[in-house]
């Protein structure tokens, strides 16, 4: 069933191009306007081999006739009208083309409608896909510090990164982003792609995972042999993370933009000491459905808004620090916890309370 609060949100974009219908492809958006369904059949495709689309009254699912039936039994969460058509005679195109009569606006490249954003960066998230997104969050943290705390030093970066994919494929997870880095490529690149070296003193890996259209953002650090700098400098870059959820909350509630989390960002690495260091690494930004809704960058322009989700990953030279968290005006909760990992109380820069961060995890 549509709910009452999808379907204000669905009357919004109606509204903000006066358009009779709006029609989504994209599977982000497929998943955000279904509850959660999953449009793709190849990963390789921008757009999936359904769309979804709203009239003002009801929910029409367009699907030709070999996918038509697996959709409506398996990835509806809401009352849908079913089109189907003959592969062989249409389009997805022509076939949404045909009942988007008036005004259409669509994510995806449709005849006789304008093309518009995902709106999904728009609106704070609804109760139930708070719920679902726990429950993923929880679960691809528990598939990361598994394969952190069963890694070896001469294990390679491979190797690791081939059962962490392996982990979440067995929970339904899409492994979109699956990073692992050794002591060596770690501290040499920031986006340490899997590659053949071993892991020797310490690693660091990184997971995007994504269910339902969302996507869930961790990464943890461990270490066999501690470098002698890897604690203070792992602590600067915590000071940062929790820099960046204090000030995603204050942004909000004053109104704010990227911007000005960002400036807050760029703030918190001179105060502990590396205030070059956010010229290496983008910094993260709003998350949901999209591995990032938007990146913070000087000036950025988008809204921050509450009762979405967010993922910081600061970065200072061999350290990173990533966790998915629902931001609202009351709370900053850590979605990408499990409890069976060593945490940290970092004090943020400037203003707000201390949060309970993940740490490295000593295994010497």
């Amino acid at each position: 069933m549509l709910t009452t609060r999808k379907r204000t949100q669905l009357e919004t974009v109606l509204a903000e191009y006066d358009a009779d219908s709006a029609w989504f492809a994209t599977p982000p958006a497929f998943a955000w306007l279904t509850g959660g369904g999953n449009n793709v059949v190849s990963l390789a495709d921008d757009t999936g081999v359904a769309a979804v689309g709203y009239d003002g009254e009801d929910v029409v699912l367009v699907a030709d006739h070999i996918e038509a039936d697996r959709l409506r039994e398996e990835e509806l969460a809401v009352d849908a009208t079913v089109r189907e058509f003959d592969w062989y005679d249409e389009t997805l195109e022509s076939a949404v083309a045909e009942l988007a009569t008036g005004d259409a606006v669509a994510d995806f490249d449709l005849p006789g409608a304008e093309t518009v954003r995902v709106p999904t960066r728009t609106f704070p998230l609804t109760d139930s896909e708070r719920e679902r997104y726990r429950d993923l969050s929880r679960e691809t943290t528990e598939v990361v510090e598994r394969v952190a705390r069963d890694v070896t030093p001469v294990m390679t970066e491979r190797g690791a990164a081939a059962d962490l994919a392996h982990g979440l494929r067995q929970r339904k997870i899409d492994p979109l982003v699956v990073l692992v880095g050794g002591a060596d490529r770690s501290q040499r690149y920031r986006h340490f792609t899997p590659g053949d070296a071993t892991l020797d003193e310490y690693a660091t890996l990184t997971v995007v995972g994504r269910r339902g259209g969302l996507h869930a953002c961790v990464t943890r650090t461990v270490a066999f042999e501690t470098p002698e700098w890897l604690p203070d400098r792992f602590a600067a870059t915590q000071r940062v993370a929790a820099t960046a959820l204090r000030a995603t909350q204050r942004v909000g509630r004053d109104g704010g933009t990227a911007g000005d989390v960002f400036d807050a960002i760029r703030d918190a690495y001179a105060a502990v000491g590396y205030p070059e260091e956010w010229h290496e690494h983008h910094q993260g930004g709003m998350t949901g459905y999209g591995g990032r809704e938007w990146f913070a960058r000087p000036d950025g322009e988008d809204a921050v808004t509450l009762g979405s989700a967010y993922a910081w990953n600061p970065t200072i030279q061999g350290t990173k620090v990533e966790d998915t968290a629902l931001v609202t005006e009351a709370d900053v909760e850590l979605l990408t916890v499990t409890g069976e990992w060593p945490t940290t109380s970092v004090d943020p820069v400037g203003d707000g309370a201390a949060l309970e961060l993940p740490a490295v995890m000593s295994r010497d």
